[in-house]
């Protein structure tokens, strides 16, 4: 018998980590869903400044901060739905602060790359290219484990 218990123990524990994994597959996908939306935005506003003479540190960033405001629109409302908090709550507006901040730091790895990259003669493109990497993923980890902590 009390092997029968530990064995459903063990079997729920393990259905339990698979429907986590699951979860987190459709969160994921979603998350380079929204983040590929956002990337539009930014790159193509990006690409529309730097061609018409705007510095490509100044075209960068006001592309990367309009796509912020795409990403919080699919994020908060798709992609962490079931983390985020009720419109108008305190909590919600503490979730818009700490997904600011992420993207802040998104935008600082993706201004330091880019305006480095320039420094040296990289051309911006390739540059923002290896920002958008580097910043995709920190901000993802920084969204999923603290602003939208589900």
């Amino acid at each position: 018998m009390a092997g029968g218990l530990a064995t459903r123990r063990r079997w729920g524990a393990m259905g339990a980590m698979a429907a986590r994994a699951r979860r987190m597959d459709w969160r994921w996908m979603r998350y380079v869903m929204a983040s590929v939306a956002a990337l539009a935005t930014d790159v193509g506003l990006f690409l529309a400044l730097l061609a018409s003479g705007m510095t490509a540190i100044g075209a960068s960033a006001t592309g990367y901060c309009t796509g912020i405001i795409v990403h919080w629109l699919i994020s908060s409302r798709i992609v962490f739905a079931d983390g985020a908090a009720e419109k108008g709550s305190g909590e919600r507006t503490r979730q818009k602060a700490l997904f600011v901040g992420s993207a802040l730091v998104g935008l600082i790895i993706t201004m330091a790359i880019v305006g480095g990259g320039d420094a040296i003669s990289i051309d911006p493109r390739l540059a923002k290219l290896v920002a958008i990497i580097v910043a995709f993923q920190t901000t993802y980890m920084l969204r999923r484990h603290i602003v939208f902590r589900a």
